[in-house]
């Protein structure tokens, strides 16, 4: 209890002086504090003597339990593993769980209106995180769900199996499942598939938005020719294709895990080590052309950490892993992403595919 009110008081005094020295809110104080025992953070702001307060919720604050029974069967981290390791590892197995539904396998992205829906790219990630955690079973029943859907219908899904309207299909759902299936050791037709036959070209990727063919979807899908499409002239991977000032892009990480293409992994290694030499506090943004502002986001820190550690990169990948900690919660939850000054989250928490990354990312790091 201590150390989670230190860790209350010291991200509350983060957001006060981020606040203070930006002048931006005018305000005289800001405070900003967990609420003991949920997923919410109250603020308080002061005007001379009017005084606001505000309560923001982060997601269902009831949403992950504790379950040792359940816990007790996780594959355990390798010898060497720290305190902190476990922690992260038993909290982000414990999200997964809450997140997934026993019975049909489908798995909400967040608990939380607007994440409520099943994206086939996240939830393939929550079934090989089980798998490499030892729960085969669980990941046998979300790539049963995935197989049945209509992945050219739409990005997300309810959770029994309609598409939900909104956002156009994806070009990497079909290899996402792919590997999910190979991971729980089941068969997959998308994996007997001419490589580089399942649709990419053309469509949204992970950032779901802009046009053009983009690295993330061409690793899916295992379309051939990634360096003459996405190599930059300094010898790194560009966002989209033919176009080197589209950026680093982080889902470079990708083929190294969960889709190798070991001809690249110099190409995927100078692309990582300078996206996280140029990290913040709190972790990296998807990639250098990403106009979402400046916040990190966890799923891509966590990715990134993980190809590092498989790559033999281990401090780089560590280096990593020591931001992420520092964007989550005092619960231990990871948000979407958290404000690049204060930590704090400014989207759904806790996000099940950053929790999915994170445990195979300790796996790789503590096998």
């Amino acid at each position: 209890m201590k150390a989670l009110r230190a860790a209350i008081v010291a991200v509350a005094l983060l957001a006060i002086g981020a606040a203070l020295a930006s002048g931006g809110s005018e305000a005289d104080s800001v405070r900003l504090r967990y609420l003991p025992g949920s997923n919410g953070l109250r603020t308080v702001v002061r005007f001379g003597t009017a005084r606001t307060v505000t309560v923001h919720s982060l997601g269902a604050s009831d949403a992950v339990r504790a379950d040792p029974s359940w816990l007790a069967a996780a594959r355990p981290l390798g010898a060497g593993a720290p305190a902190w390791a476990w922690r992260m590892y038993r909290r982000s197995l414990l999200v997964l769980h809450a997140l997934t539904d026993e019975r049909t396998g489908a798995v909400e992205a967040g608990a939380r209106e607007g994440w409520r829906y099943v994206w086939p790219r996240d939830a393939s990630t929550v079934a090989i995180a089980l798998a490499s955690a030892g729960y085969r079973d669980e990941a046998w029943r979300i790539v049963a769900f995935l197989q049945g859907l209509d992945l050219g219908a739409a990005a997300r899904f309810h959770d029994n199996g309609a598409p939900v309207e909104g956002r156009a299909a994806q070009g990497d759902a079909a290899g996402w499942i792919a590997a999910a299936a190979k991971a729980a050791d089941l068969p997959s037709a998308a994996r007997k598939s001419t490589p580089g036959s399942q649709p990419w070209r053309g469509l949204d990727d992970y950032q779901e938005n802009g046009s053009g063919d983009f690295l993330g979807n061409a690793l899916a899908s295992g379309a051939p020719h990634i360096r003459a499409f996405f190599a930059t002239p300094t010898g790194e991977l560009a966002r989209r294709a033919g176009d080197p000032s589209s950026g680093l892009d982080s889902a470079a990480a990708w083929a190294v895990r969960p889709f190798p293409h070991p001809a690249l992994y110099p190409l995927v290694r100078r692309a990582l080590l300078r996206l996280a030499a140029t990290s913040g506090r709190f972790g990296i943004v998807p990639s250098e052309d990403w106009d979402g502002g400046i916040d990190p986001w966890t799923a891509p820190t966590a990715w990134t950490a993980w190809s590092l550690a498989a790559l033999g990169e281990r401090q780089a990948a560590l280096h990593l892993m020591a931001e992420l900690r520092r964007a989550a919660t005092p619960g231990d939850m990871l948000p979407e992403r958290v404000d690049a000054q204060t930590g704090i989250p400014t989207s759904t928490t806790p996000l099940a595919w950053s929790h999915a990354f994170a445990i195979l990312a300790l796996r790789q790091l503590w096998p």
